[in-house]
């Protein structure tokens, strides 16, 4: 028993004219095969929506389906026939017509994918890498027209130079006239009398292309530059297709990146983080010198503004610098270290204990929350 043709179609039983035809328009651009090459079911698919859209947008078969049910349409001899269709092209073609993305015109290009590796030092400024990757291109010797030197480019035969074809379709509808791409010049209306030799008349090939590209400054790993119409030629005709540099940017051991900010970690021994000390700190532009305020604790950030990540598309903003300070506790202590400390903790008190932290605070610095 087929599918209920609402649930096909994906509507509701009160669903209007608009929406059935808006549902079935969208299942069939999903179910073509040019979109949809995974799916060797995608014809029976789109033959299925088809009979649900046959029996839903006619307001008698509609009548009789929510009353009887597919049974009923056939006892009233009012069930779909797709019989009438002869292709899936056809059946495609006949509700859209040609071209619309899926004609047999010229063939855009496909787009091409190139990768290039920066430093993290490299991606917090501009720069310019040069990438190099196969293309296919225009060929070179019949500059695209897919004809032999000094041959000439004839009308196509077939369709007259028009570059289309018509026919009349006879559908569950009633007849339709469609329009295609003919299938002899692709939709161009020329032809090669003779073919190149060496691109065999289709007027492309493939060649290593080279170009700079230019990478601003601020730029995260796995973000990808768009250079429009730098891809595939397309057909004679066609519009080139995009390439696209995705960055990778190299992890730096000094730093760990948080979109525009940066964080690194400062090793501070104990006693210097209760006096308070002077320690150099990497940044990307070199060391610079960081105040410890006395009293530090373990897992304070210290926050250097604007030394971080340039901000992409921001010129002149940056974001921050942050640096967690690891209070280090000394190990393997000489006797006489032992006894220093020894005197130390002797001579603490309470005071010297105190927090001003609320215990929300404390677990919040602590988990580096």
């Amino acid at each position: 028993m087929p599918r209920d043709a609402y649930e096909v179609l994906g509507v509701d039983r009160d669903a209007d004219e608009t929406q059935i035809k808006k549902a079935f328009r969208r299942l069939a651009r999903e179910l073509h095969p040019d979109v949809n090459t995974d799916d060797p079911e995608a014809e029976e698919k789109f033959k299925e929506a088809a009979e649900a859209y046959e029996i839903l947008s006619d307001p008698e078969r509609r009548a009789i389906y929510d009353q009887a049910g597919y049974e009923g349409l056939k006892r009233g001899g009012a069930a779909p026939d797709m019989g009438a269709f002869g292709s899936f092209s056809d059946l495609f073609e006949a509700f859209f017509g040609g071209g619309g993305g899926f004609g047999r015109g010229p063939a855009p290009g496909d787009d091409a994918l190139v990768e290039v590796t920066l430093d993290l030092a490299e991606a917090a400024t501009d720069s310019s890498v040069e990438v190099s990757f196969e293309v296919v291109d225009t060929c070179e010797r019949c500059h695209g027209n897919g004809a032999e030197p000094g041959t000439p480019i004839v009308t196509c035969e077939r369709c007259g130079g028009a570059g289309r074809l018509q026919a009349v379709q006879r559908t569950p509808f009633g007849q339709m006239v469609r329009t295609v791409a003919c299938d002899r010049c692709d939709g161009s209306g020329k032809i090669p009398e003779n073919p190149c030799a060496q691109c065999d008349g289709r007027g492309r090939e493939v060649r290593e292309r080279t170009l700079k590209v230019d990478v601003p400054a601020g730029i995260s790993d796995g973000q990808r530059i768009r250079l429009s119409g730098r891809g595939h030629a397309g057909e004679p005709g066609g519009m080139p297709g995009d390439l696209y540099v995705r960055v990778r940017v190299r992890e730096d051991e000094r730093f760990v990146r948080d979109g525009d900010d940066l964080i690194c970690a400062l090793d501070v021994a104990a006693p210097l983080a209760a006096l308070g000390t002077t320690l150099p700190v990497p940044t990307l532009e070199g060391e610079e010198e960081l105040e410890i305020p006395a009293g530090t604790q373990p897992g304070e950030v210290i926050t250097l503004r604007h030394r971080g990540m340039p901000i992409l598309q921001r010129p002149g903003r940056r974001g921050d610098l942050k640096v967690v300070v690891d209070v280090v506790i000394p190990r393997r202590l000489r006797p006489e270290q032992k006894d220093l400390l020894r005197q130390l903790a002797d001579s603490l008190d309470e005071d010297n204990l105190r927090s001003d932290e609320t215990l929300g605070q404390k677990l919040r610095r602590a988990l580096h929350l």
